[in-house]
């Protein structure tokens, strides 16, 4: 087996888990009383209806974003540089996210509630990294020329 198909495979299998673990820090983690706990940590009084709602379609971007991962055996450009932007993106959690988010959600459920941000978005530092890795080495998606 190839490198790249090893990393094709490992495309695949980390979309599964972070398609999972984003719905489930989407839908599960992330709701009204854990958003009141967050805002009164930040020392602010604030409904976070709206922010839900908001955070809710991101999360469902980014749900789909990583379902597109699932690609990655196709071999094709856009896969590539759509698991590659996707990545880079929710990595970015892990210094964007506020102190006061992981805060409350461990307040709320303990380090099992915390397993979703850090499995995905510290994942996808290290799948990120490894694409980025791969592109460098083979001056090529996939290092492949298919379309």
């Amino acid at each position: 087996m190839t490198a790249t198909r090893r990393l094709q495979i490992l495309v695949v299998v980390c979309s599964v888990v972070f398609t999972i673990g984003t719905a489930l820090q989407n839908f599960v983690i992330v709701n009204h009383e854990m958003l009141e706990h967050t805002m009164r940590l930040a020392g602010r009084s604030a409904d976070p209806s709206g922010f839900l709602t908001g955070f809710r379609i991101i999360g469902c971007v980014y749900i789909v974003g990583n379902a597109i991962g699932l690609l990655a055996l196709t071999r094709r450009k856009w896969v590539f540089w759509a698991a590659l932007t996707v990545n880079l993106t929710q990595a970015a959690g892990v210094v964007m996210i506020k102190p006061e988010v992981f805060q409350a959600t461990f307040d709320l459920y303990g380090f099992p509630g915390l397993l979703p941000s850090i499995v995905t978005d510290g994942g996808a530092l290290l799948l990120a990294l490894a694409l980025i890795a791969s592109l460098i080495r083979h001056r090529a998606p996939w290092a492949s020329q298919v379309t």
